[in-house]
């Protein structure tokens, strides 16, 4: 079977989405595929990371599995829109190249990164009429850059993209979405029946973080500012869509305990937003370090008494952190700022591994704070529900066969223009 994956970002970049492409791929190659990853030449964190990325693809280490293509893009990162749009479009106009000319794929793979991806896989469907196309959602537009202020909602240009994402998901034949409002969300802009979906949530691999293993924590909790105290960990970036004004409030709460620190390791737009914060209301204990390499996380993981997720209101089906993940492999209980009938609120609510607190409740999140910090039985609880969790639900171990399943389900034989409808989870 010949598989193609469509993403701007692959490892070694940080990005989540190419890990978890890279994951799928090295599995299908694994079992007998000839896998095909279309990705950029630039990076998520712009021209830095580039070099390394380059560095990398070029080296020739891997020589089996997937075959990598990368598109050249600029480079230029996530600093302002016209930097992204600049590697946005570099990116789609490379991969609808590379797709219209290359040779039958039995089903191309689009992610969201970068939006409109799925344009790619729709052109060579348009050349290969029997190929099949799956839509990777782990964003939702244009509603994402409506609620972020990048597109005014009902404007021109929203009608436009909206209308493009329609046409999009008529030639596509199933919708994977990372959580059920996700799934409606994306759907919304499909005819009734038309395409299928599924759910499959994001994961971690097990042999990142195998049971029983405890590393050793991160170096970094040996800075003064780390060092004996009760951290409560943000791991991962901090978008438009993680609000930290809670959090912030909640810190300030906390400082007359005088033993918590907020730890943020990572990065992203509001990254310069909260260190002003911290620093105009004098938040010694907010600290914030950069992004570590994937294998490190656990370390980091490691040091900490809680994983922190914040997300804003209006992102619910729109887009999905993956940070939870993570956070369950090491058995972390989860402190949860957002709205509820999201992936985070119903693992916490599935599972009973942590709090699930709305935005404004900064006494809430102090008070979960202290309990986690003050109650060991409590934390052991939490802790013992978040590996479950993830052995569960929330591992390659379990999300794998769900790819196996769709792809199986795609390599039976169909007419021309029949489409299955059979809506629901992998």
């Amino acid at each position: 079977m010949r598989v193609c994956f469509v993403n701007l970002f692959y490892p070694p970049d940080v990005a989540p989405s190419g890990s978890f492409v890279k994951s799928v791929a090295e599995h299908r190659a694994a079992m007998g595929d000839e896998v095909t990853v279309i990705c950029g030449s630039g990076a998520y964190l712009g021209r830095a990371a580039t070099r390394a990325s380059t560095s990398a693809a070029k080296s020739g280490l891997l020589v089996e599995g997937p075959r990598v293509i990368r598109v050249w893009t600029p480079g230029l990162g996530k600093a302002s829109t016209a930097r992204r749009l600049a590697d946005y479009l570099s990116f789609l106009a490379g991969a609808v190249m590379r797709l219209v000319l290359s040779p039958r794929q039995d089903v191309v793979v689009a992610l969201t990164s970068p939006p409109y991806a799925l344009i790619a896989a729709v052109a060579h469907r348009l050349v290969h009429p029997r190929a099949r196309v799956v839509y990777w959602s782990h964003d939702v537009y244009p509603d994402a850059a409506e609620e972020y202020g990048a597109v005014r909602a009902g404007g021109a240009v929203s009608r436009l993209l909206r209308s493009v994402q329609r046409g999009l998901l008529r030639k596509t034949d199933r919708v994977i979405a990372l959580d059920d409002a996700m799934l409606r969300r994306t759907l919304a802009y499909a005819r009734d029946g038309l395409p299928a979906g599924s759910v499959i949530p994001n994961w971690e691999p097990m042999s990142l973080f195998p049971p029983g293993q405890h590393p050793a924590a991160w170096e970094g909790y040996g800075a003064p500012e780390l060092a004996g105290r009760f951290v409560v960990l943000y791991l991962g970036n901090l978008g438009y869509g993680h609000p930290t004004t809670t959090i912030t409030g909640a810190a300030e709460a906390l400082a007359k305990d005088g033993d918590v620190t907020f730890l943020f390791v990572g990065g992203g737009v509001r990254y310069p937003e909260l260190a002003e914060e911290a620093r105009r209301r004098g938040l010694d204990d907010v600290v914030l370090r950069g992004y570590v390499p994937k294998d490190v996380t656990p370390s980091v993981l490691a040091g900490s008494g809680c994983a922190l997720i914040s997300l804003d209101d209006g992102s619910r089906g729109i887009m999905s952190p993956c940070k939870l993940h993570a956070a369950l492999a090491s058995a972390l209980p989860v402190v949860y700022v957002g709205p509820v009938g999201t992936n985070v609120d119903e693992a916490i609510e599935r599972y009973g591994c942590g709090f699930s607190l709305r935005h404004g409740d900064v006494d809430g999140l102090a008070d979960a704070v202290r309990r986690l910090r003050d109650d060991a039985e409590l934390a052991a609880e939490l802790s013992r529900n978040a590996r479950r969790a993830f052995e569960d639900a929330y591992c390659d171990e379990r999300t794998l066969p769900l790819f196996d399943e769709l792809f199986q389900h795609l390599r039976e034989p169909r007419s021309l223009w029949s489409v299955r409808t059979d809506r629901g989870r992998a």
